[in-house]
């Protein structure tokens, strides 16, 4: 079972009590207080504990005969690997994570284990069984992708409070305590029409890296804040023509809001307590001090335990995190502020930070049971009789609404493909001895015409060969790593082939 959160807890509860011998739960996430009302394992007492090592110590009790194993762990670390899967006869993906779910459909794919994913979304809930070329897989259908907004229109354009969310979020805060802005929140196709804004962008990006070398010094919070919320909008203010058809914004003087913020006789601290609450322009500000603080104090730390190895240490953006949201909640309200935006309460922000949609427990309860009752069929073998099942009760004709599994999609680009293991001596192998020792005598590509990409690109083709006296590891392969190759030949072609590597 990977997911120990709302189905989760359900899901491991109805195993434990449906008589499953041995359950294995994987989970990397803590429990935090948000969790409490809906995923019924959890107690206050176990604040901050991991979800997969509190989820089996109670579920435990419910059947003492029931092996339970917990991993407080990435699903994604390398020892969940192909073999470790396709040691299991089922697998219950309880996720909320799209790239999670992805990884686990293509681990169940490879291993040939059948999978049992599902999903809910408020009151709305999803069951689906997933056996290799039997039924489609998670990847048959196309998955919506988190929206993204132009990068103009977040770093200069601002008109809604998720513009501001987004700005504090993906691109201020990664500038100061991450590697850089999260390019995934941007949409870049208009950047060739707005050549000198994109110019001028970056040259701010490079100024507040600059910045970011005075972190935990005294002067960082002013510093920090007279650059965007001062210089930056003077800057903007200045381009007349983007403002003929708006409003221009107003830069803010760090010594005056902070004069006002004295005034009101608070704290930081005391702002926090209610985070329903829309704060003024002076209590974000003291709010924005604090979490600086914080997060300045906890970079300084990680930097002193960094044994100098491998990448920086970098703070990113957890909704659970209470120094990243107190942040971003606050640098969002300043530039709400900035731009005659409505601001929001750190309640409202979190939802919209996190792209959460509330979860209710019933859902997770139903979603749960049904998973069980269609493991049933799958350990029988009777995929005729499973049912892909929604759960809708906005629709006017029933509650539940379910469907036979559909097959297979025939170009789907996951499970479409052939699944095949090959063991390396990763001290040794090239990449041509896994073309010539391996894919032309043991697969039959022989004379054919073929290609080898990973994640990162091609790594060979017929016009592509200085990697074939590489070595694997050099090329960023390693045990576990999936290679796709396809077949260029024109007459009769292979379909395309999902190469594992594991260490011999």
């Amino acid at each position: 079972m990977v997911g120990a959160g709302g189905i989760g807890c359900e899901l491991l509860k109805n195993l434990v009590l449906s008589g499953f011998g041995e359950v294995h739960v994987v989970d990397l996430d803590t429990i935090d207080l948000s969790n409490l009302n809906r995923q019924f394992l959890f107690r206050q007492e176990h604040i901050k504990k991991s979800k997969a090592l509190v989820a089996k110590e109670v579920a435990h009790k419910f059947n003492p005969n029931v092996n339970i194993i917990a991993h407080h762990a990435d699903i994604k670390d390398k020892q969940f690997n192909v073999e470790w899967f396709r040691s299991f006869k089922l697998v219950f993906n309880a996720l909320d994570n799209l790239e999670a779910r992805r990884h686990v459909n293509r681990m169940c794919l490879a291993a040939d284990v059948p999978l049992i994913e599902s999903g809910t979304t408020g009151f709305n809930g999803q069951v689906q069984v997933i056996k290799k070329g039997v039924t489609a897989c998670y990847d048959c259908t196309t998955k919506e992708t988190p929206k993204s907004f132009p990068v103009c229109t977040i770093r200069s354009t601002p008109s809604q409070p998720i513009h501001c969310i987004v700005w504090g979020k993906s691109y201020l805060l990664n500038e100061i305590f991450g590697a850089s802005e999260d390019e995934s929140a941007f949409d870049h196709t208009a950047d060739s029409d707005n050549a000198a804004e994109i110019a001028e962008l970056r040259k701010e990006s490079a100024e507040l890296r600059r910045i970011r070398e005075a972190v935990g010094t005294e002067e960082f919070p002013k510093m920090l804040f007279t650059k965007v919320f001062e210089t930056d909008i003077v800057r903007l203010r200045s381009m007349k023509d983007m403002w003929e058809s708006r409003k221009p914004p107003e830069p803010l003087d760090y010594d005056t809001v902070l004069k006002q913020a004295n005034e009101l006789g608070t704290s930081a601290e005391s702002i926090l307590q209610d985070g329903q609450k829309v704060w003024s322009l002076e209590e974000n500000l003291l709010v924005f001090n604090d979490s600086l603080s914080r997060l300045s104090k906890r970079m300084l730390e990680l930097k002193r335990s960094h044994d100098g190895s491998g990448p920086q240490p970098i703070i990113t953006f957890d909704k659970d995190d209470e120094d990243t949201l107190d942040f971003v909640a606050s640098s969002a309200n300043i530039r709400s502020t900035i731009f005659g935006i409505d601001r929001r309460s750190e309640f409202d922000i979190k939802q919209m930070a996190g792209n959460i949609i509330p979860a209710i427990a019933t859902t997770n309860a139903i979603v749960a049971s049904l998973c069980v009752l269609e493991s049933f069929k799958v350990l029988k073998g009777q995929y005729q009789q499973a049912k892909e099942v929604f759960l809708s009760p906005f629709q006017p004709n029933r509650l539940l609404s379910s469907d036979k599994p559909r097959g297979p999609t025939p170009d789907c680009p996951v499970c479409s493909v052939f699944y095949a293991t090959v063991h390396v001596d990763f001290s040794r192998a090239t990449l041509n001895d896994l073309i010539e020792d391996f894919l032309k005598p043991d697969l039959g590509y022989g004379e054919k015409e073929f290609s080898i990409s990973n994640e990162v690109g091609i790594l060979y083709d017929p016009d592509e060969t200085e990697n074939l006296d590489t070595k694997l590891v050099e090329l960023g392969i390693k045990e576990d790593s999936f290679l796709t190759v396809v077949d260029e030949d024109d007459n009769e072609p292979f379909v395309n082939v999902q190469l594992n590597i594991q260490e011999a």
